[in-house]
């Protein structure tokens, strides 16, 4: 009787731990975040985007303290961040806002727990 109960108990742990979501951000995923810059609101023309794995605070404008670099299309509204995991994700974006002529830049924090698909995001950008 004991034996068994030990049995299950660990099979019971086992499945627990298994079954338990580990998100280590990284660009070897299922996972696509659709970064949309916004500027009040509005549509820009993104130009770059920067991505930091594993971090919540902005890493500064060097383009060397990201992990992705991704240059946008200029006919788009969005930047698509591909392969990515579930985890922590710093997203910084330099765009353009054809209504003031200006270039703008921002950036936020963005966590996720999906796995798979895509995500979009607003980021706000500013002069």
């Amino acid at each position: 009787m004991k034996k068994t109960l030990l049995f299950f108990l660990l099979v019971t742990v086992a499945i627990t731990y298994s079954a338990c979501k580990k998100c280590k951000a990284g660009d070897d995923g299922t996972l696509t975040i659709v970064a949309f810059p916004r500027h009040h609101g509005a549509d820009t023309k993104p130009l770059w985007a920067y991505v930091k794995f594993d971090a919540q605070e902005f890493p500064g404008t060097d383009s060397n303290s990201y992990d992705l670099v991704i240059k946008g299309d200029s006919t788009e509204n969005h930047i698509e961040l591909p392969n990515l995991n579930c985890g922590n994700y710093f997203i910084y974006e330099i765009a353009y806002d054809p209504a003031i002529q200006a270039i703008v830049t921002g950036g936020i924090p963005y966590s996720t727990e999906e796995t798979i698909g895509e995500v979009n995001v607003d980021i706000p950008v500013t002069e």
